[in-house]
């Protein structure tokens, strides 16, 4: 119980709860003095001793049953125990309808199952769960983990089943018993699903070290950053922004004073009769445009929005930008970023194209790219790939990206994996940075910022 109250005192604190060192210390006589028999007076004693003001009472509520209710996943029913041999074969006849990853789901609410610990997990995993470490994305979270498991899909197919059964003479009554128990299971799936990551947030925020410094967060690879390390950094990218603007602003002006324009300044000055009172220097500088392209797997989510924050940020400083976002598939963005923040856009993107375990599909990406928006791409524009170049063991249509580098003005790749693990595994990165006029490391925000003032001043 110790351990547990230490670990929930610094969630509190990890959600907004000042929380002194003896108000933890009264906390713990309380518990010592009153103990946890009563449930609602160990709650009550804790509320009393660790909350000051009102602001803390709904982040209390939020993590205190979590932490202290030992209320297991809500049940399930078995839909297979009593039934007959003949709605067996029935149910087995319609299932073969159905792709195997959707018949295992199916088969799993049919026989009233739940998600495992190691499932669990793995899902958490592949949409970010691991690193978030605040509640209010709890919801959203599930909802991701949902998606990834195709819950959508399975209760279409569920519908379908029901159907099929109709048609092979399973009589109305059974099917709606059948349809009732289904939902009650696909609902109480639903539930372990969202107690699992309020769980997983609850502990991370318990486990999340102190708040670093901006400039510390800065130089902290993505890999490292947490939700909440995230939401300050989304905070710095319109500073970031207004500094960049003006380093590149004073550049150009200083570019205009460098190289002489011998036949501009003999053309200014035929009304001085050739005497060079106006003298002409050379601006190569026009504004660029961009096409980018963002990998916005579980691994390169942070990087891609950052980079797409910052580029949105400058739009006064370059004439168009086309954003694309890739998982398994190619999706064209920048709508999405008409009138909204970069982070509700991306939030956006990522729920119409959830992370899958290794479903990232470069090639056939740019497939997609090369089949339906390659006029995007002419000699005045600066081609920008973020991503890092790995392909699941797929063709890297190396044709493709090789058409694309030659119709830009240059190619950028911005990669935030280190040098020594390009090539290795799954990573194409060896094959396409031959094609690209530069391939920057950028695994900060430093790195990613010091990136984008190269490219839009050259």
């Amino acid at each position: 119980m110790e351990e547990r109250l230490i670990r929930f005192i610094a969630a509190l604190r990890a959600g907004g709860v000042r929380i002194s060192l003896a108000e933890s210390a009264d906390a713990f006589r309380a518990v010592e003095d009153l103990g946890v028999q009563d449930r609602e007076a160990f709650r009550l004693s804790l509320r009393a001793t660790l909350v000051k003001d009102a602001n803390g009472i709904p982040v209390f509520e939020e993590l205190f049953p979590i932490f202290f209710d030992q209320a297991g996943d809500p049940p399930m029913s078995d839909l297979t125990q009593d039934m007959s041999a003949e709605e067996a074969q029935m149910l087995a006849e319609a299932l073969r309808n159905f792709s195997e990853q959707l018949r295992r789901m199916m088969e799993k609410l049919l026989r009233g199952e739940k998600l495992s610990d190691q499932e669990l997990k793995q899902l958490g995993q592949m949409v970010g769960l691991n690193r978030a470490d605040d509640m209010r994305y709890k919801e959203w979270m599930a909802r991701r983990m949902m998606r990834a498991l195709r819950f959508d899909e399975v209760r279409d197919a569920l519908r379908e089943m029901m159907q099929l059964l109709a048609q092979m003479g399973m009589s109305k009554e059974r099917i709606e018993q059948l349809r009732q128990l289904l939902r009650g299971n696909q609902q109480s799936l639903q539930e372990q699903i969202n107690q699992f990551a309020g769980r997983q947030i609850a502990e991370n925020m318990a486990e999340r070290p102190p708040e670093s410094g901006v400039e510390e967060l800065m130089d902290m690879p993505f890999g490292a950053l947490s939700d909440r390390d995230m939401d300050r950094l989304r905070r710095e990218v319109g500073k970031l922004a207004n500094r960049l603007r003006s380093r590149i602003a004073l550049r150009q002006k200083r570019a205009k004073t460098g190289q002489l324009d011998a036949k501009g300044t003999i053309r200014a000055n035929l009304k001085h009769a050739g005497v060079p009172i106006d003298i002409k220097h050379r601006d190569h500088r026009l504004k660029p445009k961009l096409v980018v392209i963002c990998d916005i797997s579980t691994s390169m989510r942070y990087c891609s929005e950052l980079m797409l924050s910052l580029v949105y940020a400058l739009q006064d400083l370059v004439t168009k930008t086309h954003a694309f976002a890739f998982n398994d598939h190619l999706e064209y963005i920048s709508p999405d970023f008409v009138g909204q923040q970069a982070k509700e856009a991306i939030n956006q993107v990522l729920i119409r194209m959830p992370p899958g375990h290794y479903s990232t599909d470069l090639g056939y990406s740019l497939e997609m790219f090369a089949r339906d928006y390659a006029d995007t791409i002419d000699a005045r524009t600066t081609l920008i790939m973020v991503g890092d170049g790995r392909n699941n063991h797929r063709d890297p249509r190396l044709d493709i990206f090789q058409q694309m580098a030659r119709r830009s003005r240059r190619t950028i790749w911005i990669n935030p994996e280190p040098p020594m693990l390009w090539g290795t595994g799954d990573s194409d990165m060896l094959k396409y940075a031959p094609h690209c006029a530069n391939v920057v490391v950028a695994a900060t925000l430093s790195e990613l910022t010091e990136a984008i003032d190269d490219l839009l001043v050259q």
